[in-house]
């Protein structure tokens, strides 16, 4: 198991843990990002976006692509292959941020990625699909660097409000719209 991203200590507020998070999953193939607010701590703990089990990212994208067997849970890397190959990648607007548990209500103090030195990495990225409100918060980052911007809903647990199917149909129709289904 990878190490756990530990808390950075922060003087100002020593009650409150300050996370590092997850290096982008990106390269020369990526056409749309994906973007997360912060990862959960389940997903710090083993060093992979998405990692809690009740979390819809992952069954969410296999329902999108059906005739592609999406490699197993224990296959992080395969798995992230697997989006690179469609032209998906995956990170968060935070880079860091102060927070107990695993809420986005619980983000203080958080610090924004630096999309720009993505863009010069992902000459081909067009899309940024916000994963959720506290992520859509900063869509005018995301679209200041030329990139059309689609909010989605979550596919935290913490989003019961929709149901699954209705999760997979807004993300169906927003990546074909984009011509990546």
């Amino acid at each position: 198991m990878p190490a756990m991203s530990l808390p950075v200590s922060d003087p100002q507020t020593p009650d409150a843990p300050r996370w590092q998070g997850l290096a982008p999953v990106a390269d020369e193939r990526t056409r749309a990002l994906v973007l997360g607010s912060f990862p959960g701590l389940r997903s710090l703990q083993l060093q992979q976006y998405y990692a809690h089990p009740q979390n819809q990212f992952w069954p969410l994208l296999q329902a999108l692509w059906p005739g592609h067997p999406q490699p197993g849970r224990d296959d992080y890397a395969g798995r992230c292959e697997w989006l690179l190959v469609r032209g998906l990648g995956l990170w968060d607007v935070y880079a860091s941020c102060e927070r107990e548990g695993s809420l986005d209500s619980a983000i203080r103090a958080a610090e924004v990625n630096d999309f720009v030195a993505l863009r010069a990495r992902c000459p081909h990225l067009a899309l940024a699909l916000h994963n959720g409100g506290e992520s859509y918060k900063h869509a005018g980052r995301t679209q200041a660097l030329g990139l059309s911007v689609v909010k989605l809903p979550s596919t935290s647990p913490a989003n019961a409000s929709w149901r699954f199917e209705r999760k997979v149909d807004a993300w169906r129709e927003a990546l074909a719209a984009h011509q990546l289904l």
